[in-house]
C-alpha cells in the first residue's frame, strides 16, 4: 500500500513538473500577446479557448470510462459548480494582476521572481488549514527563493508600481492553489478546470470591454477587433489557450490530488527555470553563472523538499 501511494505522489509530482514546464515555455507568449491585444482581451480570449479545448476532452474521457468522480447527484453537481467558480475567481485575479503587471513596465525575470513567491505565501496560509509541512519543505523553500533570485534578477532590485501588482498576483495564485487543494479529491479534474476558465473569460470580459475596446466609439472597435487578428496577437494567444491553459492548469489540478499544497507550488516554480532553459535551447540566450547557480538551487530544493522525511510536531 505504502509502495502505491509513493508511485501515485510520483506520478502527480511529475504532472507538476510537466505544468511547469508548459508555463514556462509559454511565458514569452503570454507577454507578447499581453502588449498585441491587450492584458484583459489577452485573458478572456485564452480562457474561454481554454474552456472549449476542454469540452471534447470530457465527453471522451467519459465514454474511455477515465472520469474520476464523475458528478451523477445534484450534490455532486453543486460542488463541481462552487469548485470551478471559487477557482475561477482565484484565477481571474490573479491571471488579470499578473497581465497589468506586465502591462505597467514589469521585466519578464522579475515578474517571474515575483509570482513565483506564491511558494512563500502557501505554506503560510496552509497553516491555517491545518496543512502541515516538514523542515524539509521549509529549507527547500528558502533555497529555492535564494535560486530564483539569482535566476531572475539581473539588476537593481526596486519595488514599484508593477512589482506590487505581481506581489498581489503572487498571493491570489496561492489562494488559488489552496482552493484547487480543498476541491481537488471531491470532484473531477477536468470539469473543474473547464469550468474555471469560462468564469476567468466571462469575468475578463467586463474589462475588456471598458478598458481594452474603449466602448465609447466605433472606431475603438475597429482598432481593437483589427489588432487581435494580426498574429503578434492570435498566435500567443492560440498558444496560450491551449498549451498554458487547456493543458497546463488542467494538469495543475491533477497533479495536486495527493500532493501537499506546499509541495505542489515548490514544484510549479520551476516554471522559472524553465523559462530561462527555453530561452537558452531555443533563442540562444546565454546563461551567465549566476543563473546556472540559481537553476542548480532550485532543481536541489525541489528534490530535498520532497525526500521523505517526518514532521517534527
Amino acid at each position: 500500500m505504502e509502495s502505491k501511494n509513493k508511485r501515485q505522489r510520483r506520478r502527480h509530482s511529475f504532472l507538476l513538473i510537466l505544468t511547469a514546464l508548459i508555463w514556462g515555455t509559454a511565458f514569452t507568449a503570454q507577454s507578447a500577446g499581453g502588449d498585441a491585444a491587450g492584458p484583459y482581451t489577452f485573458n478572456c480570449v485564452r480562457s474561454l479557448i481554454g474552456a472549449l479545448v476542454l469540452l471534447p476532452v470530457i465527453r471522451l474521457s467519459d465514454r474511455l470510462h477515465l472520469t474520476k468522480h464523475r458528478p451523477v447527484s445534484r450534490k455532486d453537481w453543486r460542488t463541481l459548480l462552487a469548485a470551478g467558480a471559487a477557482c475561477g475567481a482565484a484565477l481571474t485575479v490573479a491571471s488579470n494582476l499578473q497581465q497589468m503587471g506586465f502591462y505597467f513596465g514589469s521585466s519578464a525575470g522579475k515578474a517571474g521572481f515575483l509570482t513565483a513567491c506564491y511558494m512563500l505565501i502557501v505554506p503560510v496560509l496552509g497553516l491555517f488549514f491545518h496543512k502541515k509541512c516538514g523542515w524539509n519543505v521549509w529549507v527547500g523553500i528558502a533555497a529555492a527563493t535564494a535560486g530564483l533570485y539569482l535566476l531572475c534578477i539581473k539588476g537593481d532590485f526596486r519595488i514599484e508600481f508593477s512589482d506590487m501588482l505581481l506581489l498581489l498576483c503572487a498571493l491570489v495564485f496561492a489562494v488559488h492553489i489552496l482552493v484547487i487543494d480543498a476541491f481537488a479529491e471531491r470532484v473531477d479534474g477536468v470539469r473543474m478546470s473547464c469550468i474555471q476558465f469560462l468564469v476567468c473569460g466571462i469575468c475578463s470580459a467586463v474589462p475588456m470591454y471598458f478598458v481594452d475596446i474603449r466602448h465609447s466609439h466605433a472606431s475603438d472597435l475597429l482598432a481593437w477587433s483589427a489588432a487581435l487578428w494580426e498574429p503578434s496577437a492570435w498566435i500567443p494567444i492560440l498558444y496560450a489557450g491551449v498549451l498554458s491553459c487547456g493543458v497546463g492548469y488542467t494538469l495543475q489540478i491533477l497533479g495536486q490530488q495527493g500532493v501537499n499544497p506546499t509541495v505542489a507550488s515548490l514544484l510549479l516554480s520551476l516554471e522559472s527555470v524553465f523559462s530561462v532553459l527555453a530561452g537558452w535551447m531555443i533563442l540562444g540566450e546565454a546563461l551567465r553563472g549566476r543563473e546556472i547557480l540559481g537553476c542548480a538551487l532550485i532543481f536541489g530544493a525541489v528534490i530535498f523538499a520532497q525526500l521523505p522525511l517526518q514532521i517534527r510536531k
